[in-house]
Order: C-alpha cells, then structure tokens, then sequence
C-alpha cells in the first residue's frame, strides 16, 4: 500500500525476467561482440579462465550490493544514496550511473545507425560484386 501522494511502483513479475534483465544489462553488447575476436587472439582458455574469474570476484559483489540497496531503499539510484545517508557525498554515485547510462546510450545510438544505414544500403543491393574492403566508405 502507497502513503499518500505516493506513486505505485511496479515489481517484477518473476525472477527469470529479472535475471535476464540483469544479465542483459551486466554483459553488455560489448562484451558479445567482441568476446570471440579477444579469445582468439589473445589465447583463448586462458583468457577465458581469468576473465571468469574476474567477473566472480570484481562484478558478482558489486551486484549484489546493487540489489541489497535497491531492496533496503526501494527508489531509484540517486534516491536510494541518499536514503542510506542523506548528508553522504556518495549521492555523487548515484548521478555518475545516470550520466554513464547517457553515455553508453549515445555510442551504442551511434552503431544502431550504422546498423540502420546499412540495412538500408542492403536493400538497395549496394554490395553486389563489392569486396568488404570497397564497402567500407558506404
């Protein structure tokens, strides 16, 4: 039940949602595209191993202390900094997440457009009898 003068907030209808949500958003289209070119290159396994690693020991306790203070405080990222501690310097983490959420969305604009331009340029039958090298400039 809301207090008055009070939005509803909404709350995930199951934990699969969440968690492919979660992962959507923690992986990244970086990681997806360039996952298999940096394991190539850079010897595979290994890389594989330690970057595992790295992601047990450095990402999983950064999400959880995500999730345990968006539960405690139930707002959003600069309202919950500042309800753990209103007097805190820390509310400056929370408006660096959304500043950085800004600029994610602008690069990734960026490659969304050069998707669109050259599905545009496809139907067109721009790369008939083209090497990939002549359809760089396009």
């Amino acid at each position: 039940m809301t207090a008055p003068g009070e939005k509803a907030r909404g709350n995930w209808s199951g934990t699969i949602g969440f968690v492919l949500a979660a992962m959507g958003s923690a992986v990244g289209l970086g990681n997806v595209w360039r996952f298999p070119y940096i394991t190539g290159k850079y010897g595979g396994s290994a890389f594989v191993v330690v970057y595992i690693g790295c992601v047990l020991i450095v990402g999983v306790p950064i999400m959880l202390a995500e999730f345990l203070i968006g539960r405690k405080t139930q707002r959003n990222v600069v309202g919950a900094f500042r309800g753990l501690r209103p007097a805190s310097p820390w509310v400056i983490t929370g408006w660096l997440g959304i500043v950085s959420g800004f600029v994610i969305l602008s690069y990734y604009s960026v490659v969304g457009g050069w998707v669109l331009h050259y599905i545009f340029l496809s139907f067109q039958n721009s790369f008939a009898g083209r090497t990939p090298d002549e359809t760089t400039g396009l």
